[in-house]
């Protein structure tokens, strides 16, 4: 069992913060008392790379290293070394479980021990062994640990993953084990390794690529996951004294250390969380709030969208992100000092705040508002896209990719896979064989779709499978008869990328006179739904209520336009269930009799 320092879990304030740190972090004490953030990664990122100056091989040299610094603190007799993710309860019997092994048992047999790189091998990109056995990352001994032949085996190159217990494949990964079953805690451990490999090799060893969960909002690299366990499994002696042979004069010293074993908390100044602990100077609780956002300016206004940005805060210790709020109501958030605020309705005047928050969770006063205004909608039930094929490149009998210049403009090219273009409705037509056909991207979202289709050379009947943003919603057929279908109320706002699937199906089958209408939007002299209150927003709970003495027919859609949820709510029933939905932001259209609006909201 490992012996943990126990130590008060708390953020530092004192310009003594790093006082009593090592010798060894001499050169830069003026940078560990103010930087943070990415500053201060890669101020230890440049101290790591310059005091790393033995390149020890990996045979025969790492084996014998870890003879010395694997040494289980337990034995007294110098004679086993400490396996990564075993335990000591023995319970089933299973050899392999055994949290220790006699050192001179090394190899790749059952039984024997071997050198498991904690940061896997192949999940490095390049592969640390990219300059073969003796490289720099491969053999870098702060990554390898000494393992049971087994178990090494059985973690291979999976992910660290959350889970509980004792060590082993969880939820398609690998948890290291935790001393809740009576065993051992190596969370911290493989947490402060991974921060290491990052520190050391950089783009060659993002977090993301070792550990599976959410990304930390200040570094998109790091995952949140091996923040928790930094800070869940403090320093234990035998990591202490691992480090501490490597800052020495031995044949098998590599020349640096890990700084997150020499001080955990240098993970919560660069990235946040719950503070890890500190093992150098006092302790006392950060209070000092982030200084208020200033200079909060409103931009590139659409019908939908609005642009904020503003003058970053400051702060003791380090601003971690931003809230922004519309109209007084939190409506999301932001790791940097800008932000596009989507999901707004047409011609709407939004009042809208910015907050700070740092690492201990300070929050500053709202800034001053600013008001903004976005720009009148398509008109509801305006055509936004004809598509007549006319720029097809015309006569071509071979089936292959086809991209083309569409009549109107969008972001991209149209395209079409294993297709012709000989053959003709009215006019040019594009016809489609075993393929899809695709739209650009368009902005002004989707009402109706209607499109001209005929099968040709024979064959049988079927259908297009129609897609909004890779969701379907609805079908369009096809038959040796040229029929004209229309698709009604797909209502998806925003940008848009329309496809015809017809993959799997080898009838030929032409194309022509595609057109949709735009999203609607609510009319200026129409009820003013945009006025209804949606609340709690965010909501915690299961219950959404929607404040309206009218018949509305409501309808959920995620950020990619899936329609999740439809519903109705009137004078007598003022809420809808969202208990199904997921952690996250979503659009809400409320439907009426006199047009239709758009929201979002956020479920925690």
């Amino acid at each position: 069992m490992k012996r943990h320092y126990i130590l008060i879990l708390t953020l530092l304030l004192s310009i003594n913060i790093f006082s009593q740190q090592s010798p060894y972090y001499d050169g830069i004490s003026s940078e560990l008392t103010t930087e943070t953030g990415m500053t201060l990664f890669g101020t230890l990122a440049t101290l790591t790379a310059n005091k790393h100056a033995n390149y020890l091989d990996y045979t025969p040299d790492v084996w014998e290293a870890c003879r010395v610094t694997d040494l289980d603190p337990n034995d007294g007799t110098n004679s086993n070394v400490l396996l990564i993710y075993g335990w000591e309860s023995g319970s089933d019997g299973d050899v392999t479980n055994d949290l220790s092994r006699n050192k001179n048992n090394n190899g790749g047999s059952n039984g024997d021990w071997n050198r498991e790189h904690t940061f896997a091998n192949s999940l490095a990109n390049p592969d640390l062994d990219a300059g073969g056995d003796n490289g720099t990352a491969f053999s870098d001994v702060h990554n390898l640990r000494a393992s049971d032949v087994q178990r090494n085996g059985q973690r291979g190159n999976l992910q660290f993953a959350s889970g509980s217990g004792n060590s082993g494949s969880s939820g398609g990964g690998w948890y290291p084990g935790d001393a809740t079953a009576g065993g051992t805690d190596w969370r911290g451990d493989v947490a402060r390794i991974t921060m290491y490999m990052y520190l050391r090799y950089g783009n060659q060893c993002l977090p993301s690529y070792n550990a599976a969960g959410t990304t930390n909002s200040t570094d998109a690299n790091m995952i949140n996951l091996l923040l928790d366990w930094n800070t869940a499994d403090p320093v234990s002696a035998y990591e202490d004294a691992r480090n501490t042979y490597h800052d020495g004069s031995s044949t098998y010293s590599q020349g640096n250390r890990n700084p997150f074993i020499d001080q955990p908390y240098l993970a919560t100044l660069i990235w946040g969380g719950t503070p890890a602990e500190d093992r150098w100077g006092t302790s006392v609780t950060d209070t000092e709030d982030p200084s208020i956002p200033t200079n909060l300016n409103v931009s590139n206004e659409t019908s939908s969208t609005i642009d904020l940005d503003w003058t970053a805060s400051t702060d003791n210790i380090g601003v971690t992100g931003y809230d922004i709020y519309v109209d007084g109501a939190l409506n999301s958030s932001s790791a940097t000092n800008s932000y596009t605020v989507p999901g707004l309705s047409a011609s709407t005047t939004y009042s809208f705040t910015v907050l700070a928050k740092d690492t201990a969770t300070n929050t500053s006063a709202q800034s001053s508002a600013v008001n903004g205004t976005t720009i009148a909608g398509v008109p509801s039930g305006s055509t936004c896209v004809t598509e007549t094929f006319t720029n097809i490149p015309s006569g071509q009998s071979n089936y292959a990719t086809r991209t083309w210049t569409g009549d109107n403009s969008g972001t991209g090219m149209w395209e079409a896979t294993d297709a012709r273009t000989d053959q003709s409705l009215n006019g040019n037509a594009i016809t489609v064989r075993d393929g899809i056909l695709t739209s650009p991207s368009f902005t002004d979202g989707i009402g109706q779709l209607t499109v001209t289709t005929q099968r040709i050379f024979g064959g049988g009947n079927g259908t297009f499978d129609l897609l909004v943003n890779d969701v379907s919603v609805g079908s369009i057929p096809f038959s040796d008869t040229e029929e004209t279908t229309t698709v009604l109320d797909i209502d998806i706002p925003n940008n848009v990328i329309i496809k015809l699937d017809k993959s799997g199906n080898t009838d030929r089958v032409s194309i022509d006179d595609l057109i949709w209408t735009c999203y609607s939007t609510l009319s200026v002299d129409s009820y003013k739904l945009s006025e209804i209150k949606l609340y709690p927003n965010p909501t915690k709970g299961t219950i959404l209520n929607i404040d309206t003495t009218q018949n509305l027919t409501i309808t959920i859609f995620d950020l990619l336009g899936k329609k999740l949820i439809v519903d109705s709510v009137s004078n007598s029933k003022k809420h809808i269930d969202v208990s199904k939905l997921k952690s996250g932001a979503y659009f809400i259209k409320l439907s009426s009799k006199d047009g239709t609006t758009t929201r979002k909201f956020i479920k925690r």
